[in-house]
């Protein structure tokens, strides 16, 4: 892509009114627009980053086992009111198919969540237990009506979610597939660059199991507050922090007043999970013929994981004073090329030939071929945080030379063309 051509623009200056890091920061370089609170479109280049992130999420639910399915996002009143929580779920946006004048007029639902629509979906084909177990995900926008969405992409009314679905004839199976989902949750985070901030967080189950678990990254932006076991990457969520019973079965060898040395951390939640159990297939009327030829209960887990929220996350984590920095395997644009001298006829040939090699040979490449000063690119290149940059003069390609410069760390090194070309070419960049 050369920048020329690209339908957004930076901002000089950060935008007003928006309180988080990631928001200022996503909306100051073109990856996202506020239309209201809570909602955002995704520009060109933040919807190629978004994608990549739903990309690796999509791959890991793959090697996990899981289905890829997408149900409508259009929800009715009457799969709500068979689980009981029509009128429980405070942040259900609940539409009407006609006029709206008294509560029972409310008959449809954009869906926050998808128990209610997938449970009695999988129960269709699961006769036997020969059909199980079975693991069904999506990748799909939801919508909760958020009364505080002040936070940019993790605090929204509209945001992308990934939610998986696991379906099985006893609990060992469950908890076989529950303990492999953490893995791969993990295996997401790691790639998208943030898996040594993210911890493995114990929180409270509700009304499905005794624990559930928040995967939480570690930033001092973040509005949650956990608690860390020494030397350990795993913690405690705050709400059961003084549960006496809770903290003898988290922390090995635990002794009264041990929570007192736990390091207390903000941070941001990235994914949750749960164990549900038969709540949502018993509320179906949902069973199978075990191997005995009686009637089981099909138990369930629940596996959710926000890209959006990943994305903003990411920002709060890894930006600098400059501007975003992605990780490259999710960054819009692998390279950024700057052609210094854009009004030198010379540099300019040499730059548009390289572009096309680049491209030719798949290099996610963004050229700033614009007429615009040195320092303007330098700003504007910083403030798009693509990981590498590969900078063009006058004076060193006439000797064969290029500079190339690593966003996260500001390296610099001055190479020979053919040299930075094979390392783009094998995705071997290091300096």
């Amino acid at each position: 892509m050369r920048l020329s051509q690209l339908c957004t623009h930076t901002m000089k200056e950060p935008p007003k009114g928006e309180v988080s890091r990631n928001a200022r920061l996503l909306t100051q370089a073109g990856y996202v627009s506020r239309l209201m609170a809570g909602v955002y479109s995704y520009l060109p280049l933040g919807l190629r980053t978004l994608n990549k992130i739903e990309t690796i999420i999509r791959e890991e639910m793959n090697a996990l086992g899981g289905q890829e399915v997408l149900m409508p996002a259009l929800q009715p009143r009457e799969n709500w009111e068979t689980t009981g929580r029509w009128d429980k779920v405070d942040v259900l946006y609940k539409l009407g198919s006609g006029p709206i004048e008294k509560p029972e007029d409310y008959n449809l639902a954009l869906g926050p969540t998808h128990e209610e629509i997938v449970t009695p979906l999988i129960a269709n084909f699961v006769h036997s237990y020969r059909d199980l177990p079975v693991a069904v995900y999506q990748l799909q926008t939801k919508f909760r009506n958020e009364p505080r969405p002040k936070s940019g992409l993790l605090r929204g009314r509209e945001f992308r979610m990934k939610d998986l679905y696991s379906f099985h004839a006893d609990q060992n199976d469950l908890d076989s597939f529950y303990e492999r989902s953490i893995q791969a949750y993990h295996s997401v985070y790691r790639r998208c660059g943030i898996g040594d901030k993210t911890l493995l967080t114990y929180a409270s189950g509700g009304i499905f199991s005794k624990y559930s678990h928040e995967f939480q990254t570690l930033t001092p932006h973040g509005e949650d507050t956990v608690y860390r076991i020494a030397g350990t990457s795993i913690a405690i969520n705050k709400e059961i922090i003084g549960d006496q019973e809770a903290l003898r079965e988290i922390i090995p060898n635990y002794q009264t007043g041990d929570e007192d040395r736990l390091e207390e951390l903000k941070a941001i939640e990235v994914g949750n999970i749960f164990k549900l159990g038969s709540r949502f297939t018993e509320a179906f009327r949902s069973s199978f013929a075990d191997k005995t030829g009686s009637q089981g209960k099909i138990v369930m887990g629940c596996y959710g994981m926000g890209p959006s929220r990943i994305m903003g996350t990411i920002v709060e984590c890894l930006s600098d004073d400059k501007g975003l920095v992605w990780p490259e395997e999710i960054a819009p644009y692998t390279l950024g090329l700057l052609n210094l001298k854009h009004d030198d006829a010379e540099t300019k040939r040499f730059c548009d030939a390289l572009y096309e090699k680049l491209s030719s040979a798949n290099v996610d490449v963004l050229y700033d071929d614009r007429s615009e000063s040195a320092g303007v690119k330098f700003a504007d290149m910083d403030l798009l945080g693509l990981p590498w940059q590969l900078i063009v003069g006058p004076r060193s390609f006439e000797q064969g030379l290029v500079e190339l410069k690593c966003r996260a760390t500001d390296k610099r090194a001055t190479l020979a063309v053919d040299e930075v070309f094979e390392k783009l070419r094998n995705g071997n960049i290091t300096l």
